[in-house]
């Protein structure tokens, strides 16, 4: 699964890196937990949250229907 994971992540990069930021791919689990860590602009931005929940979530459980939540770390 991480695999798949990865792909997905690899559609949404070029979005987060036009306005400086990054997503790492730290952790798939067994139970369909997925954690992140936001890189560059991501990291401090007040909208980091947002970004993870309505964009990498969303992207990631609708090609994905065995991922159950994204986590940043």
């Amino acid at each position: 699964m991480r695999e798949d994971v990865e792909k997905v992540l690899a559609k949404i990069r070029p979005a987060l890196q036009a306005d400086g930021g990054d997503v790492e791919l730290v952790e798939v689990t067994e139970d369909g937990r997925v954690k992140v860590k936001l890189t560059g602009a991501c990291r401090g931005c007040p909208m980091s949250q947002m970004t993870l929940k309505m964009g990498i979530e969303n992207k990631l459980k609708q090609e994905l229907p065995s991922v159950k939540v994204v986590e940043a770390v």
